[in-house]
């Protein structure tokens, strides 16, 4: 009985001895783990120059195949396959290097300038001929500028009376033509500039010439509108006495002052084309279709 009791004590003495050690095995583990963790970045982070340039090179060529001409797309790479695709397309090539393929002409800019220009001078002739057969070849000048068409229309007793933006009755039909000459042309900007002589006036309608001839582009452009002319290629503008054609000293000179310009402006600049001492449309401007007045002081 004494014999088993001590062997029971020491088994029970062994069994504890053996599981106060039994963390070192999950200790173990766990080093060998991270151990193997720390090989795997360090794997990683280190990358292998040679093997990174040959695998660009490798992906450069299995991407950059050629196709043979009147065959299928065939995906080519390594230095052989692309001997064979080099030679395959020197066999189509013309013999003669002077051989160049055609292509389709390319219109330039100056091309279509003189194409603009030669629409223009029919425009003008157009009008010309129109005013020389109706009587108002005094009251109407046509110009081909570096601006466009410029359509010079004299205001005395022809569209307005004295200090009046209210348009005539005689100079309807002049209008009806111009109206015309626009819907055929359909593409150009067009501008309608006002211009007084430097007389001041002052009326409870129009303090100054600024109103005056601002007024009067409008009424114009209103009535442009009103034939059929397209609103989104209009601008009105009025530039009071700032641009005169003559002195405003003789009674002439002020009349040659007082008018309406109608300005097909130019799509391509024409280098050839020479400059006149028409206004440039640089200031008072007011857009179709509000017709709103603007005044530069």
């Amino acid at each position: 009985m004494a014999a088993a009791r001590g062997g029971r004590r020491r088994r029970g003495h062994a069994a504890a001895h053996d599981n106060e050690e039994r963390w070192l095995l999950t200790y173990a583990d766990m080093i060998t783990l991270l151990l193997a963790l720390f090989v795997v970045l360090f794997s990683i982070s280190s990358v292998n120059v040679s093997r990174f340039r040959t695998l660009k090179a490798s992906l450069r060529d299995a991407f950059s195949g050629k196709v043979v001409s009147g065959g299928e797309s065939i995906l080519q790479t390594g230095s052989s396959a692309r001997t064979r695709v080099d030679s395959a397309a020197a066999a189509i090539m013309p013999a003669s290097p002077n051989v160049q393929i055609s292509r389709v002409p390319v219109q330039t800019n100056a091309v279509l300038a003189r194409q603009e220009q030669d629409e223009l001078r029919r425009l003008r002739a157009r009008l010309d001929a129109y005013a020389s057969s109706h009587g108002f070849a005094s009251k109407v000048q046509t110009d081909v500028t570096r601006r466009g068409l410029v359509v010079r229309l004299l205001t005395d007793q022809l569209l307005f009376d004295s200090g009046q933006s209210t348009l005539k009755p005689r100079g309807v039909p002049l209008l009806n033509e111009v109206s015309s000459l626009l819907k055929v042309d359909r593409r150009h900007p067009i501008v309608v500039e006002g211009d007084t002589d430097d007389v001041p006036i002052h009326t409870s309608q129009y303090p100054t010439n600024w109103e005056l001839s601002t007024a009067r582009a409008t009424q114009v452009l209103r009535y442009f509108i009103g034939q059929g002319v397209a609103d989104r290629r209009l601008t009105a503008a009025g530039y009071a006495d700032t641009h005169p054609l003559a002195s405003n000293a003789t009674v002439a000179g002020r009349a040659q002052n007082r008018r309406v310009e109608v300005v097909l402006q130019r799509l391509y600049q024409a280098p050839s084309v020479q400059a006149s001492p028409s206004i440039p449309s640089s200031s008072g401007t007011a857009t179709a279709p509000s017709a709103q007045t603007s005044q530069t002081p």
